[in-house]
């Protein structure tokens, strides 16, 4: 009998050893006592005012508009901030007054529920970069400054590529994200609710600066809120990084005109997770699939550079360089 070629050998092995790892994390997702249990997502706060719809598009009047939001969004921190004192939870308060500080811009907040917020790092009314920055798991008001530092990085990054271009950066915490290695994190189900909330979003950036180029980042579990939201979207790049995959099989199944970019740091834990889906009985189904920086799905891979998971908008890393690159336009390193 001829050899067994060595692929033939090695794919019962691959393929054991998925489905011992999927295994693993979903008897973790079940039988561990999971961060997101334990994380203050029922720390009280007060309902938000409404607010009027964005209407202007010319910049002095859309900037005023902007004014007056930014304010109300402030005056909301605020309140929550007061709200958490009151109850005890002093971690989330000190992170809203921080959150309230004069220059800060909030398009929309809300304290209840773990939070959700829309925050803008640069000047939008006269903006024609944006970049929609979507988090993924572990990312709340009580672990916000990372995720708004990592928004002014990405700004400052390209104004200096772009020479002082025009960027302004919204970083989008519009759902609450799953505990890693919770049963949330490993199913499509928060990223299904949060996706008409994102395109709510993206719809009124695009309506309020028609001229701009829209830039879609989601990382780690916010790539699969970017994929649910992508369809017929007005943006020019969806951007795929950190991402444990979309539960889709190919970039084509996003259904969007953009390009589809995919990056994975070389030391991102995420590579390790099986790249499967798995029917549930409830009529969902368990992990993400195909990953988006194999070639079979079809998107344009970027070089990520080295970091870990967390790492991807590092001040001065490969990734923050390239993501910087395709928000403004221009052709990123490659892989």
């Amino acid at each position: 009998m001829a050899p067994q070629p060595r692929g033939d050998r090695r794919a019962p092995s691959l393929a054991r050893f998925r489905r011992t790892l999927l295994a693993a994390l979903v008897t973790a997702a079940v039988t561990v006592p999971l961060a997101g249990a334990a994380r203050p997502a029922d720390v009280p706060a007060p309902a938000p005012a409404a607010t009027a719809p964005l209407t202007a598009t010319e910049p002095t009047a859309l900037g005023a508009e902007l004014t007056a939001r930014y304010a109300a969004g402030r005056a909301e921190v605020r309140a929550a901030a007061r709200t958490a004192e009151t109850h005890g939870a002093h971690r989330r308060a000190a992170s809203l007054h921080r959150m309230a500080a004069p220059e800060r811009r909030f398009l929309s907040f809300d304290g209840r529920d773990g939070g959700r917020s829309a925050e803008v790092v640069g000047d939008l009314a006269r903006a024609d970069l944006i970049a929609v920055l979507v988090p993924g798991a572990d990312t709340g008001l009580d672990a916000y400054d990372r995720f708004h530092r990592g928004a002014t990085a990405l700004h400052d990054t390209v104004r200096h590529q772009t020479g002082g271009g025009r960027i302004a950066v919204v970083a989008w915490l519009g759902y609450r994200t799953p505990a890693t290695g919770s049963a949330a994190s490993l199913t499509p189900g928060r990223a299904e609710q949060a996706a008409p909330r994102l395109r709510a979003l993206v719809e009124e950036l695009a309506r309020i600066r028609p001229a701009a180029r829209i830039t879609l980042l989601g990382h780690s579990y916010g790539s699969v809120v970017c994929a649910r939201a992508a369809a017929g979207l007005p943006v020019a790049s969806v951007v795929l990084y950190g991402s444990p995959g979309t539960g889709f099989d190919g970039a084509a199944d996003l259904r969007t005109r953009a390009t589809v970019w995919a990056g994975r740091a070389t030391g991102d834990w995420v590579g390790d997770v099986p790249h499967t889906r798995v029917p549930l009985l409830s009529g969902t189904e368990l992990g993400f699939g195909t990953d988006p920086v194999d070639p079979a799905f079809g998107a344009r891979v970027f070089a990520a550079g080295d970091g870990g998971h967390s790492d991807y908008l590092a001040p001065g890393s490969v990734s923050l360089r390239n993501l910087a690159a395709i928000t403004a336009g221009r052709e990123p390193s490659h892989a």
